[in-house]
């Protein structure tokens, strides 16, 4: 009676998680096929505006060079790059002095030893912010690489739509196993709560900014408060584009993934703190959603497939036993169809990378399980050789 109820029960939730991962497929599919992309609109004669790019760089000796290169190469006529040293321990700091020193174009900016209470590049993207003086302002990641039409492009868009601000999704890039089969199960989300489809209907609240490449007007900038406003937020660029969706300018969100490349973690570890970082802002706007998030995501990406394995093993002749295993080998079906879409779609991976799904849904759930459990400690968030207490850090500026 008992072994009934319970498989009654995992069954009622395993057909929920297949109508889940059908609405997921449906949105992902319907934005893939619907989002506007960067170079694709009919374009216009424009004035060539000035650009400031505000290049943040703490530690990235090893990617800063190739950026700056493909800035440098750019075929815009007027624009300056403020690449900012934000307190570096390696040759960050060299490598931006070396490339001021042979382009005029590169202006080093050392960055002030961060205040209390900022995170670190929220600091760094004002420092650069006070030093520019482009009536457009473009911020990427120091280890993010453009084509070299990405400015034109932008601009050109920027104007020809009157828009206030641009954010381009860009090709994630992952270096190593372990981000490569994680990476496709997370991403799923990115094409429903912050899909291009929401943030570009005007009657939605969604707003949100890839931190690797968003452009937006100085005034506009000013007027939502510029980084200070979102100086505690752990997801800047998402704070940042929600302040000018709800604020009432005018943003759209295009497909820059065949011109930019944008290297999502590193490492083991860098992966593990990004994930903790998606899940400890939502923890601190509040407990009981934060825990019934992690309980919805461990169940979209991962329980099917123990249940499977426990279903499988069971007497067929039952039920209860044979709903379990179909509703269960349904949704981890559906789970490889997820998996494979983003794969082949999004991140230009290999079909073995999808094969592995069940061991990247584990580590996606273990790193947001992790980020709970640590978002009230001193040290809940580490990030490019800092270490940050989120205690006193409002997060109110994004929705996970």
């Amino acid at each position: 009676m008992f072994v009934d109820v319970f498989n009654y029960s995992i069954t009622a939730v395993l057909i929920g998680t297949c109508g889940a991962w059908i609405f997921l497929i449906k949105s992902m599919l319907i934005s893939f096929k619907t989002t506007p992309y960067l170079d694709k609109f009919e374009k216009t004669k424009h004035d060539n505006p000035k650009v400031s790019i505000i290049l943040p760089a703490r530690n990235e000796e090893e990617f800063l060079g190739k950026c700056l290169d493909t800035l440098i190469d750019q075929d815009y006529p007027n624009y300056e790059i403020i690449a900012i040293d934000d307190s570096s321990e390696d040759k960050t700091g060299k490598i931006i002095a070396k490339y001021a020193q042979q382009n005029s174009k590169v202006i080093h900016v050392s960055a002030k030893p961060k205040p209390e209470g900022w995170m670190g590049k929220n600091w760094a993207c004002i420092e650069g912010y006070k030093k520019s003086t482009g009536e457009l302002l473009l911020f990427t990641d120091a280890d993010t690489t453009h084509k070299n039409n990405v400015i034109s492009l932008s601009v050109n868009h920027l104007l020809t739509f009157n828009l206030d601000a641009l954010t381009a999704i860009p090709r994630m890039i992952s270096i190593d196993w372990w981000t490569k089969i994680t990476l496709p199960m997370i991403s799923t989300f990115l094409h429903t709560r912050f899909s291009a489809l929401r943030v570009n209907d005007p009657s939605k609240k969604t707003g949100y900014f890839f931190g690797s490449f968003f452009i937006i007007k100085r005034e506009t900038y000013e007027k939502v408060g510029t980084h200070e406003g979102v100086r505690q937020e752990i997801i800047e660029d998402g704070a940042l584009g929600k302040k000018v969706k709800e604020s009432g300018f005018k943003m759209k969100m295009v497909r820059g993934d065949h011109l930019i490349d944008a290297i999502w973690a590193r490492d083991r570890t860098t992966l593990w703190n990004a994930l903790k970082r998606l899940m400890v802002p939502l923890y601190l706007q509040s407990h009981g959603i934060a825990v019934g998030i992690f309980f919805a995501v461990l169940f979209l990406l991962f329980m099917p497939f123990p249940f499977l394995v426990y279903s499988s093993i069971l007497n067929f002749e039952n039920i209860s036993n044979s709903l379990v295993f179909v509703t269960s080998l349904i949704a981890s079906i559906l789970i490889y169809i997820g998996a494979v879409i983003e794969v082949k779609k999004a991140l230009y991976l290999k079909l073995t990378h999808a094969v592995f799904g069940p061991i990247g849904s584990l580590v996606v759930v273990l790193g947001f399980l992790s980020g709970l459990i640590q978002a009230k400690r001193n040290s809940s968030v580490s990030w490019r050789g800092r270490t940050y207490s989120m205690k006193d850090h409002i997060q109110d500026s994004i929705r996970i």
